[in-house]
């Protein structure tokens, strides 16, 4: 067995191939490192570790070239390379470099190989966008979006349609969810992404260790024959209910480390009301069922990595007020935090965190999701509990078909419940491409697939730029069933980037 990675000095990628490389059967690896310094050693200390079964090609995951290099001979591409916040959030360019542009190169390099190998394409949960505690469940085939001004969304979004629509033989689209890592509480202390996170945000937690033992599986399984009916989906990377969150509990465990708590170090003001991402996996299990990955939980890895970074520890010691002057206030001045967004009048970010709400003042005006402040919280995280209630979105058509017995009436249930419709006159599969319109006459192919499982729509309206989701909620229930979740009906802003690059908002009723 051979296999290609991107992605391998991520925390995700290097958990891999770690665990991959436990496989007998793998014969041989290939990955791809970007030309960066910090990457010398890292090549240099895989080379020591793995000799011959490890080949290493230096370049830009976006160069045809090297990505064609990277497939030649493989069984399998795995796809992991990804630019994610808050390197996102400061380079645009960066974002759609890689998150984009590398997707792209990747895919026409399987493409184009002969044999084609196998590709999995690894995407991200971001692409749902905000949830709150009306809807906590989500699953494939849900609406897409992208919230304002996330570049590393948007362009993963767009990474993943050219994946779907690329005619490729053999392929998987995973989806990760919010991932622990060994170097979570490091990553977090340089900008003030943490101040981004609802407290009320679903988050399913899922640790690079479980993630890397997941591919192994998959590859070792595929190998053996067992998992024929894998391939050509879609499927959410979760942990189960064990690993159902919010942000108020990441904060909790994160915290602890040392000695703290978000009642502790924050007030509820500087945090995001909304404009964030997260959701509980309806449908986590399903590699679950395939797979067995499932195996940490996030409170005990918390305190794994407090074993693992003693210094932390140190905090528990040192008295809050300097914490606060050394730390946290630093990260709320960031240019990356709420905070500083709303000391520079910068509008259009303020108002797609907050939007008119009142922020709370105090923590006792805080309505908390995990305290059972809108029902028991076990309850709550229970998928059949969710279904009995209604909770899972619609996603207009008959689900209790198999996508093998799909057929012209579900395209145009479908294309109505978007807005739209379903132009063609002929189905043809699931994966043959149709002619669809959206309700503002855009007229554009999708495969079938890409439409109800991948939960995409029209590439020029619902692709930002610009972010115009309160406009396109209005004529699409498939948007609007969520999307006013956390946004008024009279909003009508349309968000976009100006031509120096700075947030804008604009009231398109005015």
């Amino acid at each position: 067995m051979k296999i290609a990675m991107t992605g391998t000095s991520g925390n995700m990628g290097r958990e891999v191939l770690k665990q991959t490389m436990e496989l007998p059967e793998v014969e041989f690896v290939r990955v791809l490192l970007s030309p960066k310094k910090k990457n010398d050693k890292l090549a240099k200390q895989y080379l020591g570790r793995y000799g011959k079964r490890i080949g290493i090609l230096r370049g830009s995951v976006a160069d045809e070239k090297i990505c064609k290099r990277l497939a030649e001979g493989m069984d399998y591409v795995l796809h992991m390379a990804a630019v994610i916040p808050p390197r996102s959030d400061a380079s645009f360019r960066d974002s759609e470099e890689c998150n984009y542009r590398g997707a792209v190169a990747i895919v026409n390099a399987v493409k184009a190989t002969f044999p084609q190998p196998k590709y999995i394409h690894i995407s991200t949960v971001a692409l749902y966008g905000n949830r709150n505690e009306k809807h906590p469940f989500g699953r494939v085939g849900d609406p897409l979006l992208v919230s304002a001004f996330d570049a590393y969304a948007m362009h993963k979004l767009a990474g993943e349609r050219y994946c779907l629509e690329a005619g490729l033989n053999c392929f998987a689209v995973l989806r990760q969810t919010a991932m622990l890592h060994p170097n979570m509480m490091h990553d977090n202390i340089s900008d003030g992404l943490m101040f981004h996170t609802c407290l009320n945000a679903p988050l399913e937690w899922v640790s690079s260790r479980d993630s890397g033992y997941l591919l192994k599986r998959v590859f070792e399984r595929d190998g053996k024959g067992e998992i024929p009916t894998f391939w050509n989906k879609i499927y959410n990377i979760g942990a189960g209910k064990k690993a159902m969150q919010t942000g108020y509990d990441t904060f909790k465990d994160g915290f602890s480390i040392i000695g703290g708590s978000a009642e502790k170090f924050f007030r509820p003001e500087w945090l995001a009301a909304r404009n964030f991402h997260g959701l509980w996996f309806a449908d986590g299990g399903e590699l679950e069922e395939l797979f067995g990955y499932q195996r940490d939980d996030p409170t005990s890895y918390w305190k794994e990595i407090g074993r693992h970074h003693k210094l932390y520890a140190l905090g528990k010691f040192v008295p809050r007020p300097l914490i606060d002057l050394f730390l946290f206030r630093r990260l709320r001045n960031h240019p990356n935090s709420p905070y500083r967004w709303k000391k520079n009048g910068d509008a259009a970010r303020v108002f797609a965190t907050f939007g008119n709400a009142p922020a709370p003042q105090s923590w006792k005006d805080v309505k908390l999701l995990s305290r059972g402040d809108f029902g028991d919280f076990d309850a709550l995280r229970s998928v059949e509990n969710a279904k009995a209630r209604g909770l899972l979105l619609d996603h207009g058509y008959d689900e209790s078909k198999p996508a093998e017995a799909w057929g012209m009436d579900d395209m145009r249930s479908a294309a109505k419940f978007r807005g739209g419709e379903c132009v063609s006159a002929e189905y043809r599969g699931a994966y043959e491409k149709l002619t669809w319109k959206c309700h503002d006459g855009h007229t554009f192919e999708l495969t079938p697939f890409t439409v109800l499982k991948g939960g995409h729509w029209c590439p020029e309206c619902c692709q930002p730029t610009p972010w115009d989701f309160d406009r396109l909620a209005k004529d699409s229930p498939f948007f609007a069933q969520v999307w006013y979740d956390s946004h008024g009906q009279d909003e009508n802003v349309t968000y976009d980037y100006g031509k120096n690059g700075k947030p804008e908002m604009r009231r398109w009723d005015k």
